[in-house]
């Protein structure tokens, strides 16, 4: 099996390097192509045998299974260039969450599906949200998640769901890296204490954390209310927090959800679409 990737940004090389750090494909099995043709040869560089291609069609036609790794805007310019280099036999998966299946479904004669990867996954750990176009078949979804499962769990969403899965499973490693960031920084500020014994002890906590929700069955409540003793000083910070933060997190899926929607808007326009979607 040939697997193309087209895009080698951050992504779409953290997807080949986890394919193959994972033992899931064979560099030999990859070809890439790239607007910057430098940063496609740096990645051959660092995994022998695999194959830069001369350009997006080459990549294409000679893939059994072909990763989109582009941006939302480039989508339309890119598909114009291959297009007619993809068969019914093939299947194409975009990784860009603004993209829809009926974007790719309208301009393409393969197989579609989208996947939206984490960057987790370089870990071997976190999920992939799954999506399939009305042309997959029950072996392209196995073969589909067979590959991810090297790195992943697959998950399977409604495409409605996108952007607001997307929040938990790819952008949340940013947003609670954040949160560890501000909170280390006082700390490290009112104590004196070395950074560096934070940053180890906060990934640990995290991973922990992460294996009693699922793992051990517990929910974000459940863990809350075994760690905290009433009175104590778990309880009061809790307290603390759940009134500083009200109020936050709906601001936060406003604000994604509207920079996805932009993208959405300028995507329907630019495949032709006027659709009236419904928000969140």
């Amino acid at each position: 099996m040939k697997v193309g990737f087209i895009g080698t940004g951050s992504m779409g090389s953290l997807l080949i390097d986890a394919f193959i750090h994972s033992g899931a494909l064979l560099p030999e099995q990859i070809q890439i192509s790239n607007r910057s043709p430098e940063k496609a040869h740096q990645l051959a560089k660092r995994h022998a045998g695999l194959t830069v291609c001369s350009c997006n069609e080459e990549t294409a036609s000679s893939s059994n299974v072909l990763f989109l790794c582009i941006k939302p805007l480039e989508f339309r310019s890119v598909i114009n260039e291959i297009k007619d280099q993809l068969e019914e036999g093939q299947i194409a998966i975009s990784i860009t969450s603004p993209v829809q299946l009926i974007h790719l479904e309208s301009t393409l004669n393969c197989k579609v599906a989208k996947i939206i990867p984490s960057i987790t996954n370089l870990t071997g750990g976190g999920a992939s949200l799954c999506m399939y176009g009305s042309r997959i078949k029950e072996e392209d979804r196995q073969l589909i998640e067979s590959l991810l499962s090297y790195i992943s769990r697959p998950v399977e969403i409604l495409e409605s769901h996108t952007r607001i899965t997307s929040d938990f499973s790819s952008c949340g490693p940013a947003f609670l890296s954040l949160f560890m960031e501000k909170w280390i920084d006082a700390a490290v500020e009112m104590t004196g204490i070395d950074r560096r014994t934070l940053n180890a002890l906060a990934g640990e906590m995290l991973l922990g954390t992460g294996k009693l929700l699922t793992e051990e069955g517990f929910s974000p409540e459940q863990l809350q209310h075994r760690v905290a003793v009433p009175g104590g000083i778990t309880a009061q910070a809790l307290a603390l927090l759940d009134s500083n933060l009200s109020g936050l997190f709906y601001q936060l899926i406003k604000t994604t959800h509207d920079k996805y929607e932009e993208d959405l808007v300028k995507l329907d326009a630019a495949f032709g679409f006027t659709i009236n979607r419904p928000r969140y």
